[in-house]
């Protein structure tokens, strides 16, 4: 099967993302950034771009794991990593939140994997943006492009952010970015996965690994390829390349934002009439 990794100049990826987030701390007017910090590839990749940027100082990890579901080692990792980069870090162990949830709402199902994962996404949005509040801090975001087109992240969970700075980079274009930014062998090979549950891995739920599905992505997306043209080029089998397409359209709600019904002349929404452009001065 042709699956090589989607082409990308890494010197000027790095160079437009750190240009990128200097640019919007200084127009949001935010006095630095604080990221979750996983202990995996994507998190570890984000923080280093982060530092590239502005420098350490301006940094803050947060670690922020489930005794239940997140397995020792990604602490040990993720701490590895604040301490390599030289940024400031809390770990916060949230699974007495998750079980003050469960005790308090009457229909709570902790055995409901994907209504108490999504949760557990969703606390550690509230903690991130608890802090940010705290300190005048912008939330930055760990999605990369292949998460994002697959829909594979919490809405108002991992996807609750204010930037995503390496949302243009597919899964195996930011294991080689990481690499070049010096996150550790051992993390750029760690199998990715959300621990929203115990035993989680990505590329088990989602049913191919990254270099197969983001060759079908990337000609997808990218290059506008059809069905018929992925699946001759690549050889993978057409029922997987259908379904890697059909994600990516279902999940298309997921990348926008909240849907508003036209009834008025100009209706708020960027998707149909109104967008405040950013950074712009009102003429009063």
């Amino acid at each position: 099967m042709n699956i090589a990794p989607p082409p990308l100049d890494y010197d000027y990826a790095i160079e437009r993302i750190t240009i990128f987030i200097k640019d919007f701390m200084a127009k949001a007017m935010v006095k630095g950034y604080v990221i979750g910090l996983s202990g995996g590839i994507d998190s570890s990749t984000t923080l280093a771009l982060a530092v590239e940027a502005v420098g350490p100082e301006k940094i803050v990890a947060l670690i922020l794991p489930d005794k239940n579901t997140t397995p020792q080692q990604d602490v040990e990792d993720a701490i590895e990593v604040a301490e390599k980069y030289g940024v400031k870090y809390h770990v916060v162990e949230i699974s007495s939140i998750v079980e003050a949830y469960m005790k308090t709402m009457p229909f709570a199902d902790p055995n409901h994997r994907v209504a108490t994962g999504n949760l557990r996404a969703r606390i550690r949005m509230a903690i991130l943006y608890y802090y940010a509040n705290k300190y005048g801090y912008a939330v930055m975001g760990t999605g990369d492009k292949s998460e994002i087109l697959l829909g594979y992240y919490t809405k108002y969970g991992d996807g609750g952010v204010d930037l995503l700075p390496i949302g243009d980079i597919y899964k195996t274009q930011v294991r080689e970015l990481g690499r070049r930014l010096g996150v550790p062998e051992k993390i750029v090979r760690k199998p990715s996965s959300p621990r929203l549950w115990p035993g989680q891995l990505a590329e088990e739920e989602l049913g191919a690994s990254y270099e197969i599905i983001d060759a079908i992505l990337y000609r997808y997306v990218d290059l506008g390829m059809g069905v018929d043209e992925i699946v001759a080029e690549t050889g993978i089998p057409r029922e997987l390349v259908s379904k890697i397409i059909r994600r990516v359209h279902a999940n298309e709600h997921k990348r926008l934002a909240p849907l508003i019904p036209k009834v008025s002349t100009i209706t708020p929404s960027p998707l149909l009439d109104w967008k405040m452009p950013w950074y712009s001065e009102p003429q009063l």
